[in-house]
């Protein structure tokens, strides 16, 4: 997990009493590595589960407890200081507990109080027994706090649960149900999102096609033409625009299913082939205010497929090839004013010239050079670089980050070209 957006940024993690408290330790740490000042609240029931001298040795910082917070103090009041303090304010375990005091404005400890304190987005990753989630009392607790814009969520997730529920679907000896308090990976995920955007949520209403990874085009059951994307751009686009409030449709091809996991939210569509991606594209489209493309689609495939495997002895030494349909020039003949298409540009050596071509030629409104020949821009890789273009000659070039960062850099560029081209 590559951070550098939280580089001298103020993290503060409230912690409430769970046994998923154990995972904040992974959060605070990958924090503190990636150069971020963290700040670590413990509730007295926290400290049941979880010692403030862990997250102290985690964090690099004393770790507060209410005990701090009842003390006489000679300078301004703790929670003051703390709200005031932080640029993000993630809460995970949320219980029940806090989730009913924050949904009511109750301050009885240091954490209600530091929240009431600040002013900065607060990221809420709840964790409970299943049917505690499901009650009517906790969702309409969820639901009140959303009214609130600085208040953003990860709704816990199916999995292995701590109590001993009976399984969720016969046969399955597991104790799960909806009440895992999401990954760090996806929590340190909205993080980077939050210091990104400060919390705004200009998606909201808009409904998002985005597509990903590499295509396959099968000679037989076993061998394909392909190519290396996988899908790790496309994934960083849809969290960008999941967590700035967008309804997302992801069609994708063959990638790590870890990837494409933990995104409820989303609607998954799976393809192999470019002609399966046409047709899902095409389905998807009329109704997306924005699209992008970001699959490395195959240009050719076999002229002739075999149903059956292909003895080695009867390989052909010669494959006819026939081209697949270029998906982003078909949607693009059919774009409406109002919508938005964006594409991907994959180029080694100089990037500029080919990108705008394939901007007007295909009748884009942004699209990204992308220099897959430079370290750590390519497929696979976990940071991105390139130059973001646009029909009205708009030129931003972004440097080496990570890909969600390149992804809200080209959310921003979308909606500064919308508002260019609206005036």
């Amino acid at each position: 997990m590559i951070l550098p957006s939280t580089l001298n940024k103020h993290i503060l993690v409230g912690i409430s009493g769970g046994i998923a408290a154990y995972k904040v330790c992974e959060i605070v740490s990958t924090l503190a590595k990636a150069g971020a000042d963290v700040r670590v609240i413990l509730t007295e029931s926290a400290q049941e589960f979880i010692t403030p001298l862990t997250f102290a040795t985690l964090s690099r910082h004393r770790a507060y407890t209410d005990q701090e917070f009842w003390q006489p103090t000679h300078g301004r009041p703790l929670h003051i200081q703390l709200g005031e303090w932080a640029d993000v304010f993630l809460i995970a375990p949320l219980t029940a507990n806090t989730l009913a005091k924050l949904a009511s404005g109750f301050s009885d400890n240091l954490l209600t109080n530091t929240v009431l304190a600040s002013s900065c987005p607060v990221l809420l990753a709840p964790a409970m027994n299943r049917e505690m989630w499901k009650q009517i009392s906790v969702q309409r607790n969820w639901q009140t706090l959303f009214l609130d814009p600085r208040f953003h969520g990860i709704a816990p997730s199916d999995g292995i649960l701590a109590c001993d529920l009976p399984a969720t679907s016969p046969g399955n000896s597991s104790k799960q149900g909806a009440g895992r308090m999401a990954e760090p990976k996806q929590i340190l995920a909205h993080i980077n999102s939050l210091l990104n955007t400060k919390g705004k949520r200009d998606l909201i209403g808009k409904q998002i096609l985005i597509s990903a990874g590499g295509t396959r085009e099968h000679l037989d059951p076993v061998r394909f033409i392909g190519n290396p994307s996988t899908g790790k751009m496309g994934l960083a686009l849809v969290q960008a625009a999941i967590h700035r409030g967008a309804s997302v449709t992801f069609v994708h091809g063959p990638m790590n299913t870890e990837l494409v996991a933990n995104l409820p939210e989303v609607e998954l569509v799976s393809v192999t082939s470019g002609e399966e991606m046409y047709r899902q594209m095409l389905t998807g489209f009329p109704q997306a205010d924005i699209t992008v493309m970001a699959a490395a689609v195959g240009d050719v495939k076999p002229a002739v497929y075999s149903q059956d495997k292909l003895p080695k002895a009867l390989l052909p030494t010669e494959l006819p090839l026939e081209p697949i349909i270029d998906i982003v020039a078909e949607l693009g003949k059919i774009k409406q004013p109002h919508q938005k298409l964006v594409g991907f540009a994959a180029q080694t050596g100089e990037i500029v010239s080919p990108a705008e071509d394939k901007l007007h030629r295909k009748n884009l409104d942004v699209i990204v050079a992308n220099p897959i020949d430079l370290p750590d821009a390519g497929f696979g890789s976990e940071t991105n670089q390139g130059i973001l273009l646009s029909r009205q000659g708009q030129k931003l070039e972004i440097g080496a980050c990570s890909k969600l960062n390149l992804a809200h850099q080209l959310f921003d560029f979308i909606a500064d070209n919308r508002q260019l081209t609206d005036n």
